[in-house]
């Protein structure tokens, strides 16, 4: 449905005040985007027109805009099927047009929306209506409703007696306030803001749910975490869910809305409102109200997974170092894979250090053989089953081997989904399943994010509830994550896979594949213009793609870098300005003090590019395919272990942030249990939600409070511990 101008106009002002941007800047976004350009390519490459938006906020923008232009096009729909209906009055349109959200126009097309057979429309059909409308307004010559009522007694239309006729005139009424949009949208804002959610046990049995078999909250203060916990519960039966209203305040509130003070029938009419209440009013804003929280609270709980998933793809690599990968196991064997710096794969392996077998000392002489081989310096274990009994050999191994080599456990989430996938068999067609996860486990650690993209972002497991969420919502934030981190990386055209290739701005699953074919058939790629001889890689595709794609192999140093071609000529321009040639690029130290004498300004207007664009021009120059993986903090590597029975409260530790939820952070500290760091523990000041300080990745100093070794918890602060107290230092 096209939309007008006049209501892009307004879309846009309100998307500018609710993202705090300016209207040209929003503007500019939609424009963008209405011509099919991608959220990196805009973010990236458009700064100019858009004020220098993050992708985030230009997704948000993008989701946002998506909203109101359903908003808009039900708006119509609506009028729509009014109008045909020859009920829809300027004042109706007028509401209809003014309504923010999705529920009041759908409050204010309820009473006009075809039914199903009800009470009230039974009533309608035996000529009831004329009655109804008599009690209501209350100008009647009698004020006794059975002596009105006798009069609309037909035996031929079903209505036997005068109590039929006022039972059947009391279904309307009761229906027409069910229907009012302005008493809906008054008890639903009192519900919002008085209800709660009360959930109670439908078990005797102690479940991990315990905590909600008495269990009430204000629905407006309730957590998103707790939402998606009642759910679940109820789902499986263990818990009865509902919503506690205030019934005589939200009777009180009907009668206040629909009858005037001293109306003849006030105690029928208190009647009808408490019928309209119970049997209709409620129990739909009840589902509304549960409804309402399982997207608020599903959307918080995408919004973290999102938020966790974006700095785990953004760990640092582990470069250039041979790593061997260890996926643990009991019965079957510990398999082993080694690969080099480039995550080519040398030599694979079984062994059997862990129950039942326990060949613990012939194990260690194949994974001595396999570090001597191929000159090992690190190993990634699996945190699967049996990573406890793999890591205590691994390090024991470790104290006798002398040389420097270092391991880290690795989460091993969604290793087992690609083994099993179609891409895990076409990549390493004559290893078995359990010898593709030893590969991605060693290339999780050589590179987290060209092993994730492998992966379905909703098998990465740093969220909460996500098999709950709406999947299609979760794949789509998800997927846009992913492709953020890919492209603020950038992606090597010469040797990455189909799976790194796809998630490029612009690169479809086919052109992705056609990409690989064209490598295989033709070799390595020279230029970036060689990208437009590949199948189905058009001009568009072209310009969305190509500065995210660095080809080593370039005579052309730009190539090299994140420099769009649109901008080769600006920044060939800028190197002359300055005194420089492009065999200077990467030996720049002075090229930000050139062009301050130059004046900045100046030299973006003389290169034919924005103030942004030419900085970030100068950055690519300076460091050609920088990886804005490198500015962050190392990965913790360990060359010890610690058992849970070690630790201690007042025991400081060093770990790694795993997964950031709503009510706190799980911290590796190296015991293969995760602690957690409750949200109340992260930091002397008030944060609303953990992600303020936290990020999947952080390496952080923490302090344990409790353990509880039978139900393997482990409880730890991030606060500064007070002096004096007999904290030992591990780690």
């Amino acid at each position: 449905m096209v939309i007008a101008v006049e209501q892009t106009e307004k879309m846009i002002a309100q998307l500018a005040q609710e993202l705090k941007v300016r209207p040209e800047h929003a503007a500019a976004v939609v424009q963008l985007l209405d011509e099919g350009n991608t959220v990196p390519f805009i973010a990236r490459y458009r700064k100019e027109q858009h004020g220098t938006m993050d992708d985030q906020t230009i997704r948000m923008l993008s989701d946002r805009l998506n909203y109101l232009r359903g908003l808009e096009n039900r708006r119509a729909e609506v009028k729509n099927s009014i109008e045909e209906q020859g009920k829809l009055t300027p004042e109706l349109a007028g509401a209809i047009d003014a309504a923010s959200t999705l529920a009041e126009v759908d409050d204010l097309y309820r009473p006009y929306r075809p039914k199903r057979r009800t009470r009230a429309s039974i009533a309608r059909d035996k000529g009831l209506e004329p009655l109804a409308e008599l009690l209501f307004s209350g100008k009647a010559d009698s004020s006794d409703p059975l002596v009105l009522a006798a009069r609309f007694t037909d035996p031929d239309k079903g209505v036997e007696t005068p109590e039929e006729a006022l039972a059947g005139a009391r279904d309307i009424l009761a229906e027409n306030l069910s229907d009012d949009a302005d008493i809906r949208k008054r008890l639903r804002l009192q519900m919002q803001k008085n209800g709660t959610l009360r959930s109670e046990a439908a078990t005797e049995e102690d479940t991990v749910y315990r905590l909600y078999y008495e269990y009430e909250e204000p629905i407006r203060r309730l957590q998103s975490h707790r939402v998606l916990a009642i759910n679940r519960g109820e789902k499986e039966g263990i818990l009865k869910v509902s919503v506690q209203a205030g019934d005589a305040e939200a009777v009180s509130l009907v009668l206040r809305c629909a009858v005037r003070p001293g109306h003849p029938f006030a105690a029928l009419l208190q009647e009808v409102a408490e019928d309209a209440w119970d049997r209709l009013i409620f129990p739909s804003l009840e589902r509304e109200i549960r409804s309402d929280l399982t997207d608020a609270a599903n959307e918080q709980a995408i919004r973290t997974f999102a938020l966790n998933l974006r700095p785990l793809l953004m760990q640092p690599p582990v470069k250039n170092r041979v790593t061997l990968g260890f996926d643990p196991a009991y019965r079957t064997g510990c398999k082993l894979a080694v690969v080099d710096g480039t995550g080519r794969v040398l030599e694979t392996g079984v062994i059997y250090p862990t129950k039942p077998h326990n060949k613990t000392e012939e194990s260690k002489k194949v994974l001595r053989r396999l570090c001597d081989s191929h000159g090992v310096t690190c190993i990634a274990i699996g945190n699967g089953t049996a990573s406890r009994e793999s890591e205590i050999f691994v390090a024991d191994f470790l104290r006798e081997y002398g040389k420097e080599v270092s391991y880290m456990v690795v989460s091993e989430a969604g290793a087992s989904v690609y083994s099993a996938s179609k891409l895990g068999a076409e990549e390493f067609p004559d290893f078995d399943v359990s010898l593709r996860s030893a590969v991605s486990i060693a290339r999780r650690l050589q590179d987290p994010l060209a092993e994730l993209v492998k992966i379905d972002p909703k098998a990465i497991g740093v969220g909460q509830y996500q098999h709950d969420m709406p999947q299609a919502r979760l794949s789509e934030t998800l997927d846009g994550v992913v492709e953020d981190c890919v492209n603020a990386v950038g992606v090597d055209l010469n040797t990455a896979s189909p799976s790194l290739l796809r998630r490029v701005a612009g690169v479809s699953p086919t052109v992705a594949k056609n990409v690989t074919a064209y490598r295989e058939e033709n070799g390595c790629f020279h230029s970036r213009k060689e990208l437009l001889k590949v199948s189905k890689l058009g001009p568009k595709a072209f310009e969305q793609c190509a500065g995210f794609l660095r080809v080593p192999e370039s005579e052309n140093v730009l190539d090299r870098t994140a420099v769009h071609p649109e901008s080769y000529r600006a920044a060939e321009k800028l190197l002359s300005l300055c005194g420089y040639t492009l065999a200077d690029v990467g030996r720049l130290s002075e090229l930000n003090q050139r062009m301050k004498e130059f004046g900045e300004q100046k030299a973006a207007e003389a290169c034919g590019v924005g103030l942004p664009t030419l900085r970030d021009i100068a950055a690519e120059l300076q460091k050609p395919g920088r990886d804005p993986r490198d500015e962050l903090p190392p990965p913790l590597l360990r060359t010890d272990v610690m058992d849970m029975n070690d630790l201690k409260p007042g025991m400081q530790l060093t770990g790694t942030v795993r997964n950031v939820v709503d009510f706190g952070a799980f911290v590796d500290i190296g015991v293969h249990q995760d602690g957690l760091v409750h949200v109340s523990q992260i930091t002397d000041r008030f944060i609303r939600h953990p992600s303020e300080v936290l990020t999947v990745g952080d390496v952080v100093e923490v302090t344990v409070l409790e353990v509880d070794v039978q139900k393997k918890r482990i409880s730890l602060t991030m606060k500064k511990q007070k002096p004096g107290g007999a904290a030992s230092k591990a780690g």
